[in-house]
């Protein structure tokens, strides 16, 4: 019987390592950069840090949840709602 339990644990080892590491690592790539962005409650240019190692652990799961972690904006601008990320489409075009 505890061969069957170390099959399975093997199965799931196997599973994590190229199912969820790729997936991970991805969303981590993604957004480990500071990346320009059009604040939708000011209309100014903003050099936008994201979460990356919340993004990243919340897509093992699902989508991944995008939280600012720094702003050119700030500290002004610490009280805004973070709706920046929420479009894609507010990215500005890279000069």
């Amino acid at each position: 019987m505890s061969g069957f339990w170390i099959l399975l644990a093997a199965i799931v080892a196997i599973a994590m390592v190229y199912v969820l590491l790729p997936v991970v690592g991805a969303v981590f790539i993604r957004y480990r950069r500071t990346r320009g962005l059009t604040c939708p409650e000011t209309g100014a240019n903003a050099e936008v840090g994201v979460d990356a190692k919340w993004a990243a652990f919340t897509a093992a799961f699902r989508h991944p949840i995008l939280r600012v972690k720094t702003c050119s904006l700030w500290p002004k601008r610490s009280d805004c709602q973070q709706t920046c990320l929420d479009s894609p489409d507010r990215e500005k075009p890279a000069a």
